[in-house]
Formats: structure tokens, C-alpha cells, sequence
């Protein structure tokens, strides 16, 4: 059986080259799926268990628990998925995975998430299970942590292609654009309510602590 890529060669390549008349930059690359699993496993060395809330209705969804489920062997982790969608599926997913020891959660992008993020903050908080984020206003609202790209760096960076196309170049011959730049937030007080101590490398690597 052949072990799906949660990147994909076809999808490296419609990047390189998309084809049609469209470009633009991702919000986010599937590969971060590993890195929110790294943070959370430094923040919280004791998780053994990682449920990923996503939307597998999106690419997204798909592509960043894939990218979870991947590396959570090499760091001894093993990985669920909880499906994003009413509040009362949500409540009970997460209630009946906490009931083992050892869970973390990992929330993935996705307008649903958004949607529901005072409820997914106050579920973690309430059933104490550390939890990463993939936007930093999660964090700001009580969240653990957070690491995602700096949308602003995007929009900067935006008027350079749009520049470009206005003076002749096809959008399908400009490659679509990954983010460049990422944004590590920590809410210390929320770290102190689940008992974690935050490793000082994660400490003076943070774009932002709140207190």
C-alpha cells in the first residue's frame, strides 16, 4: 500500500507553474501540520495523543492532518482527527477525547475553526488539554499557542505581483507564492492554568508573549 503525500508531487508542481490565468499566495502550506506538532510537543513534552480539529470538507483540512499524521510517529505521538462541524459534535468530540490522559490538540485552519474559536479556546481550557493554534488571535482570546504565517508580510508583498502582471506578465507563469514569514505567540498565563513550563527557547523564540 502506498503511503500518501500530504504535499503531493502534482501539488508542488500547480504551485510552480498553476497554469490558466490565476496566481497568488497561500495562506498556508500543508507541511506546517509538522511543525504545530514539534511546538506542541516542546510546550507540552507529555502529549501522547494529538486529536487535529480541521474541516475535511477543505484542502487544508486534508492536507495538514495528512501532514500531522505523518510525523506523529517520530515524536511518538499518536494522531485522530476531530471534524469541524456543529458546536454539539465539537463539544462531544473533544469531551470524549479527553477522557484518556495524555491529549493535545491541534486546530487547523479553516473558516469553521474561526467561526467557533471561543469555543474551541473554552473547551481546551475546560478539559485542560494544551492546545496549538493556527492563528495568533486564538491565542489572544486564551489560547495556549500559536504559529502561522504574518498576514501582513503577505500583503506586503502582494502589490509586487500585481505590479508585475500589470506590465505584461501572465499569472500562470508566476509562481503561486508560500509564505515566507511566521509568527510564534505564547500566552503564558494560560501555560501557568494547565501547569506547563515554557522552555526558555520557546520563550526567546516567540514573536509575541502575553501575560
Amino acid at each position: 500500500m502506498n503511503t500518501p503525500d500530504p504535499v503531493g508531487a502534482g501539488y508542488v508542481k500547480s504551485l510552480a507553474r498553476p497554469g490558466g490565468n490565476a496566481t497568488g499566495f497561500l495562506l498556508f502550506e500543508y507541511s506546517i501540520g509538522a511543525k504545530w506538532l514539534d511546538l506542541l510537543k516542546k510546550i507540552a513534552p507529555e502529549v501522547n495523543r494529538v486529536a487535529v480539529l480541521r474541516d475535511a470538507t477543505i484542502s487544508a483540512g486534508l492536507g495538514q492532518y495528512g501532514a500531522v499524521q505523518s510525523a506523529a510517529a517520530s515524536f511518538g505521538v499518536e494522531a485522530s482527527a476531530i471534524d469541524l462541524r456543529d458546536v454539539s459534535e465539537i463539544e462531544r468530540d473533544i469531551a470524549a477525547f479527553a477522557t484518556t490522559p495524555g491529549g493535545g490538540l491541534i486546530v487547523s485552519a479553516s473558516p469553521v475553526a474561526t467561526s467557533h474559536r471561543d469555543l474551541i479556546v473554552k473547551l481546551a481550557a475546560r478539559h485542560k488539554l494544551p492546545a496549538i493554534y493556527y492563528e495568533r488571535f486564538f491565542v489572544a482570546e486564551g489560547g495556549l499557542i500559536s504559529y502561522g504565517p504574518d498576514i501582513v508580510d503577505q500583503y506586503r508583498r502582494a502589490p509586487h505581483y500585481v505590479d508585475r502582471i500589470l506590465k505584461g506578465e501572465k499569472p500562470a507563469d508566476l509562481p503561486v507564492q508560500a509564505p515566507t514569514k511566521y509568527e510564534l505567540v505564547i500566552n503564558l498565563k494560560t501555560a501557568k492554568a494547565l501547569g506547563l513550563d515554557v522552555p526558555n527557547t520557546l520563550v526567546g523564540r516567540a514573536d509575541q508573549l502575553i501575560e
